[in-house]
């Protein structure tokens, strides 16, 4: 009876400790994000959400007081583009669960594929990065893009949402083989590359086509339809409902794109857009939002400016045009500050980068309980010792849905090892 009292009050402190806290942080430099920032101020938690904030808020009883005197509380910073929990060691093929066989797979579900138990999840999370948008890739239409909040022992505990976007590869003149095979593989001659792009744009038109007669089918009384799960998926983006995620590089695929978006009434936002700033005011008066391209990156062409891709953001900003941060990476997830950082070197204001963080893509992706430090929202929260966007900063406290989190992680364990190495 005893042992079994004993396992009973172990398991009961276990559940305790993995339940959102009444946690009040006092005496931080508080950056809403939302408004101005607040010098000596309190944030109070309770049941997983920000229940208060200010420079006097009183702790309630049973509370736990964190001092943060001197540090600095930022809302939690969300990746807009990433394959977290979908590959682990690249160049090994059985890690990675980016893409499926098949040109059009609407129905995919990315979330069912995170792995919650990844070792890039706790590295990303302990440089406060809290959230994060995984995408599929492959074919046509890849499937179902899924936010997660970075904490959770299964998918289902991380899944914020589980279908925020679908995924579309729009097609390119491709005149490099897609696979390699080789030094010596063959260069698709332009003819017959731009043949196979007219064709895969044709399947896509027709595939639309084909969901919208679904679409009336189904709307047909006693039609008898059968249910048809690729189709069924395609459904809440022909309601607008559910925008579509386009992969568009150049100037002329993002042409193509918001062609397409208009043919087809679509909702869309563009990622990946290197040539965004060339469109920049028919992106504004679309309202198109962009999720930015690794900003520490190479120019797309020999006669770029070397600064192109660090002043793209700026120029997206000065045109009115939203956008969100991304790393599309994730072996990388956890610099996705030094993009914000790197962009405000080059002309984009410091708060727009802050905001390209945290507010922006919590309003791209339909997140409204994310992205400022505000009451009612989640307490997807991190105390840092500096500014965000500083190499040198080190993250002290990361809370993720009221829950703070541990940050030790494969880094920090190596890091010890070594250092107190003989």
């Amino acid at each position: 009876m005893k042992s079994a009292t004993t396992c009973l009050s172990a398991w009961l402190a276990l559940a305790a400790a993995a339940l959102p806290q009444t946690v009040l942080i006092r005496g931080a430099t508080v950056h809403t994000v939302s408004g101005p920032d607040i010098a000596s101020g309190s944030v109070l938690i309770r049941d997983g959400k920000i229940a208060e904030v200010g420079v006097v808020v009183k702790a309630p009883k049973q509370a736990r007081v964190l001092e943060a005197k001197g540090l600095h509380l930022y809302p939690g910073m969300i990746d807009s583009a990433t394959d977290l929990g979908l590959a682990e060691i690249t160049s090994v093929r059985e890690t990675v669960d980016i893409r499926e066989i098949g040109d059009f797979k609407p129905q995919l579900r990315t979330i069912i594929a995170v792995n919650s138990a990844s070792e890039h999840i706790p590295v990303t999370r302990a440089n406060g990065i809290t959230s994060a948008v995984v995408l599929p890739e492959g074919g046509i239409i890849s499937g179902q893009a899924a936010v997660i909040h970075l904490d959770g022992w299964t998918w289902e505990e991380m899944a914020a949402r589980p279908s925020v976007a679908m995924v579309l590869q729009f097609p390119v003149i491709q005149q490099t083989p897609a696979e390699r095979t080789g030094p010596s593989e063959r260069r698709i001659p332009y003819a017959e590359a731009k043949k196979r792009y007219e064709a895969r744009l044709r399947e896509l038109d027709d595939w639309f086509e084909r969901a919208r007669r679904y679409q009336r089918a189904r709307q047909a009384p006693a039609s008898g339809l059968r249910p048809d799960l690729q189709l069924e998926a395609m459904l809440p983006v022909l309601e607008r409902k559910l925008p579509v995620v386009i992969h568009a590089v150049r100037e002329k695929a993002i042409r193509e794109a918001l062609a397409f978006a208009e043919r087809q009434k679509i909702r869309i936002i563009l990622a990946g857009a290197r040539d965004a700033d060339k469109l920049a005011a028919e992106l504004k008066a679309k309202d198109v939002p962009v999720i930015l391209p690794r900003v520490l990156e190479l120019p797309l062409n020999e006669d770029d400016p070397y600064d192109r891709p660090f002043t793209l953001p700026a120029a997206l900003h000065k045109a009115g045009v939203r956008f969100a941060f991304a790393t599309y990476s994730s072996s990388f997830s956890r610099n996705l500050p030094y993009q914000a950082a790197t962009a405000v070197a080059f002309g984009l204001p410091y708060q727009e980068a802050l905001r390209g963080l945290t507010l922006y893509p919590a309003e791209i992706w339909g997140l409204n309980e994310l992205g400022s430090v505000e009451p009612g929202k989640l307490a997807n929260l991190i105390l840092a010792d500096g500014d965000l966007l500083e190499v040198r900063t080190q993250i002290k406290h990361v809370f993720v849905r009221g829950k703070e989190v541990d940050l030790n992680n494969k880094h920090t364990t190596l890091y010890e090892k070594y250092r107190n190495r003989p």
